[in-house]
């Protein structure tokens, strides 16, 4: 199958029938297990990157239901990240052709810039999904909702401590998140594509969102490092009619061990993980 041909939406809902709903964020640009560190000297920080994917998707591509790569932890190091990035994404795609890979990228931009950003990510890169911002309204964003077989999750409501000065603003009795689901899941949702990002630090959040956004697809951070309760956060994102969400972890996962062992302990977070949303049935 051709990157072309990856469809995230047949990917992600096999995944889901499977009941595999955690989501390994593959953020590696800040720390390195010590065992790597005579790769990242030898071979440089690409060959480091790739032996560090390679460990952790080993250990956990049975588990999980997809992965999520933050771009910034690549890019900061220039042409050699993102070097590694692309062949972090496609080497996925042949070690497990069946996990869709998202692109953590919060793009934002006029269309026309867009466009460029949906080549970079798509084409270049070679990814199934993409996060993006709604700021600048629908039609900024028809480079990516126009692609109909990759994922588009909109950000809605965020994990990080200032998210409520814009998003939580009240106008007309709900909140600004909430009338991003909304638009979301009545105007923007044409081709099927799209899913909507709302971390599980606020379980309430993602309640209203999904009162008006009941079928549309989740993306949920928070629930390592940040600190959000697995069980809330899945209780809250059952759907009415399915259930279609990803749990995503990175830290807390990837950066379980230091040691020898990093791969086996992220293998057990990873398990951790899934038996625990499991256990919300």
């Amino acid at each position: 199958m051709t990157v072309a041909q990856r469809d995230f939406w047949e990917l992600a809902n096999d995944k889901w029938r499977q009941n595999k709903f955690v989501c390994v964020g593959l953020d590696f640009g800040t720390q390195l297990p010590i065992p790597l560190y005579s790769v990242l000297q030898e071979q440089g920080l690409g060959a480091a990157f790739m032996h560090f994917a390679r460990a952790i998707v080993a250990a956990t591509g049975d588990v999980v239901g997809a992965y999520k790569i933050n771009s910034a932890f690549y890019e900061a190091h220039g042409t050699e990240g993102i070097s590694a990035l692309r062949r972090i994404i496609r080497s996925i795609h042949e070690w497990y052709p069946t996990i869709p890979v998202i692109l953590d990228a919060k793009r934002g931009d006029i269309a026309f810039t867009n466009e460029r950003y949906a080549q970079y990510a798509f084409g270049f890169l070679g990814a199934d999904a993409i996060t993006v911002h709604p700021y600048m309204g629908q039609e900024s964003l028809a480079p990516f909702l126009g692609r109909s077989n990759k994922g588009v999750f909109v950000l809605c409501r965020t994990t990080g401590d200032g998210a409520d000065e814009f998003q939580g603003a009240v106008n007309d009795d709900n909140p600004l998140y909430v009338r991003v689901a909304a638009r979301v899941a009545e105007h923007w949702n044409k081709n099927q594509n799209c899913g909507l990002v709302v971390g599980a630090t606020n379980p309430h959040a993602i309640r209203r969102v999904r009162e008006v956004a009941p079928d549309i697809p989740l993306l949920i951070p928070g629930v390592g490092a940040q600190g959000g309760d697995v069980l809330d956060a899945v209780s809250a994102a059952h759907s009415a009619t399915e259930r279609t969400f990803f749990v995503s972890a990175s830290r807390s996962i990837v950066f379980a061990s230091f040691m020898d062992d990093f791969a086996g302990r992220a293998r057990q977070r990873t398990l951790a993980l899934h038996e625990q949303i499991q256990a919300r049935g």
